[in-house]
């Protein structure tokens, strides 16, 4: 069973399982999710939509899992991951359960609990303290949510489970946020980090069983969504082992199990990779990991069926891949967003890495010959929403810009 969220994840496990002839079962509180127009989409099921009403979609989860048919649950967001630990032994009755207990997600979900678990493991970090605690205004630093995901038995302040939306807040030197709204916006006290200068920004992706890794990836993203970062657009693969042994010393004193992506950015000051989270989760790059020839889906389906698994498969180490939307939307955010500390890149210059980059590396998070169906549909998907958002642009700004050049982009394509 497949969450079928609006990112190209869910798409790759079910082309990667029903490639082998597995079946999948999509479910989606989306109406048109790509995923729902793949070829190897066996069944498709509507679902509660866990942002409005999370114990419908943890009900209707268990309620599936009961299906002879079931065999796993793969989890692609926070409230998954989060629905499928704190259920975890009535889940076990039923089907295969690689992923953490509830406890061990916490000290993912809860970021303060996840910086002591690395300076366990003798990993490298940004000084973080809580906004609370933080009285060095005068440097560079980022304030974000401590929490990925609102939790009751994280906090008392949480009374239901909920998705947490707020992003990172850029801090300019000399400027303190103001306390009671910041916390307004997070419903929680933040956490205050010094900022990094730099855009390097790389990802150890691992598979866990029991504390043992079964196996590993690595990538280097080029580009975001947004020029000041954000989920992957543009990426390349990398075997580097200094990401390694810090990727694996996290994760070994989590005594992880499932799989997770280890977020780190190199420091250019020291060459240190400095943790900034983990996903304990499928990644939204996860089409690329299975092109470079580790398929985590079909491992994750392995080890929830208790199936032997030959060895950790190896990878093509610099090659790389794009998600078409996620460059529009890049450029976008040099069009239209400003963030502080960040320089913003030049558009033309930009534009024609782009460019270069679609001509050189032609491997896309949905476009694929033998299953055109979600590329169509995630067309179909973003124009609307582009054309959605240049109708509310008066003045013919940036976002209607961004509607011709998208159409342009994907017509070519």
């Amino acid at each position: 069973m497949v969450p079928a969220i609006d990112t190209a994840s869910s798409t790759a496990a079910i082309r990667s399982l029903g490639r082998r002839s597995i079946p999948t079962i999509a479910v989606s509180e989306h109406e048109h999710p790509p995923a729902f127009d793949s070829r190897y989409c066996d069944e498709s099921v509507a679902v509660p939509d866990p942002t409005t009403d999370f114990s419908g979609y943890e009900a209707t989860l268990l309620s599936l899992a009961e299906r002879d048919d079931v065999a796993t649950i793969l989890p692609f967001r926070e409230s998954d991951i989060y629905a499928l630990a704190r259920n975890r032994e009535r889940f076990a009755d039923h089907v295969g359960t690689p992923w953490p207990t509830l406890s061990t997600l916490q000290q993912v979900q809860d970021r303060m609990q996840l910086f002591a678990a690395a300076d366990r493991a003798g990993v490298a970090t940004p000084r973080t303290r809580t906004f609370d605690e933080w009285d060095d205004w005068d440097d560079e630093c980022i304030v974000k949510p401590r929490y990925t995901f609102r939790a009751p038995e994280y906090a008392d302040r949480f009374d239901t489970p909920e998705t947490q939306w707020s992003s990172t807040e850029y801090v300019e030197p000399g400027r303190r946020p103001d306390r009671d709204a910041t916390v307004d916006e997070m419903g929680h006290v933040p956490l205050v980090q010094d900022y990094i200068p730099t855009g390097d920004e790389y990802g150890f992706f691992a598979q866990y069983d029991h504390g043992t890794p079964v196996a590993t990836f690595q990538h280097r993203q080029r580009r975001a969504w947004k020029y000041a970062g954000g989920p992957s657009a543009y990426r390349e693969s990398v075997d580097i082992p200094a990401l390694e042994r810090a990727g694996r010393a996290l994760l070994d004193e989590l005594d992880w199990h499932g799989v997770a992506m280890v977020e780190f950015l190199r420091d250019p000051r020291t060459g240190e990779f400095k943790l900034m989270e983990i996903n304990p989760r499928f990644w939204s790059s996860l089409p690329f990991t299975v092109q470079a020839g580790v398929d985590f889906p079909l491992l994750y389906w392995a080890q929830a069926t208790d199936r032997e698994i030959d060895g950790p498969p190896e990878y093509e180490v610099g090659i790389a891949g794009h998600l078409l939307h996620g460059e529009a939307l890049h450029l976008h955010s040099i069009l239209a967003e400003e963030y502080p500390l960040v320089d913003r890149p030049s558009f033309l210059g930009r534009s024609l890495a782009v460019a270069g980059s679609l001509l050189a590396h032609r491997r896309f998070d949905y476009l694929s010959r033998d299953d055109p169906g979600p590329f169509v549909r995630d067309l179909r998907n973003t124009v609307g929403q582009v054309s959605s958002d240049a109708a509310n642009d008066p003045r013919g700004g940036p976002a209607s810009k961004l509607g011709t050049a998208i159409n342009r982009l994907f017509v070519r394509e």
